[in-house]
């Protein structure tokens, strides 16, 4: 097939092109995509104006092979290598889960509860660290906080590194490879974990930027979506510190399942958190209470 887009083709042009290209693959917002396609070819945001009559010259393969695969549905932020969360830019890979806004409720709900306590010299641990957004995100907001952040993947863990060192984080944060509390020592102030948690049969059925770019190993929960919860539990009980509270991110439909994993553990679930689409998306609780031995008289 003949490239569309071409070294002879003007930017302003091509973005025209690329627009119409991307709306007919059912791309949302081909508008704005075609500027992004731009952008990460090498335009800076000005140049899609100023140099909207100059011909794409050399750039033109790089701008049709990043087109090709954004028609092909693969995210921008794969495309770019690069997912904007919280309040930094943090290189993603093929082998770590695309860190996205849901994700950022977590962030919250941790900085709500524990505003008080950002100059505590607090110990975090991040259970499937992924790109490491989360610990990064947190230690960021905590400058006298230090992190663990765990993945059973190798290639994740080498992404999660890089984005600690790029932040200027590398003196606070260590990034280990294990399956979940595998040599981890306690304790921790505070847990955090964005597991697996789709159920196996609904993978297939996902959006296909998800199910097709996200790595299985990040999303697949097993049969009923809670076998990462079922193994996190009594880690959690272990490594959390008297006074320490933990934070989950859930699925949809998920709470009442998971607290009742995290009770049978010996977990409180003390406070469940919604997304911007009104979906409770993080669970946080704390270890139980013993109960108080009664007063009444005669006992």
């Amino acid at each position: 097939m003949a490239w569309e887009i071409d070294p002879a083709t003007p930017v302003g042009v091509a973005r025209v092109r690329l627009a119409r290209r991307l709306a007919a693959a059912g791309i949302p917002a081909p508008e704005r995509e075609a500027a992004l396609l731009l952008r990460a070819a090498g335009f800076a945001a000005n140049d899609l104006i100023t140099l909207a009559e100059t011909t794409l010259g050399d750039t033109a393969a790089r701008v049709e092979a990043f087109a090709r695969r954004r028609e092909s549905g693969e995210p921008m932020s794969r495309i770019e290598g690069l997912r904007g969360f919280w309040r930094g830019d943090f290189a993603i890979s093929r082998d770590v889960l695309d860190p996205r806004a849901d994700t950022e409720t977590l962030v919250e709900a941790v900085l709500e509860v524990v505003a008080a306590r950002s100059a505590d010299p607090l110990r975090i641990l991040d259970f499937g660290v992924g790109s490491g957004a989360i610990l990064c995100a947190l230690l960021g907001e905590w400058p006298q906080a230090t992190g663990l952040g765990v993945d059973v993947s190798e290639a994740a863990a080498a992404v999660a590194r890089v984005n600690v060192e790029a932040l200027g984080l590398g003196g606070r944060a260590e990034i280990k490879v294990g399956c979940w509390g595998d040599g981890v020592e306690g304790p921790f102030d505070f847990i955090v974990s964005n597991p697996p948690y789709v159920r196996t049969g609904d993978i297939t059925g996902l959006d296909r930027e998800v199910r097709e770019h996200d790595p299985w190993l990040a999303l697949d929960g097993g049969a009923d979506g809670l076998d990462a919860y079922r193994a996190l539990a009594p880690e959690i009980l272990r490594l959390l510190a008297l006074e320490g509270q933990f934070f989950l991110e859930i699925g949809e439909g998920q709470a009442s399942d998971v607290a009742r994993i995290l009770r049978a553990a010996g977990l409180d679930v003390t406070g469940a958190r919604r997304d911007l689409s009104g979906v409770e998306r993080v669970l946080s609780g704390r270890r139980s209470r013993p109960c108080a031995p009664s007063n009444r008289s005669g006992e």
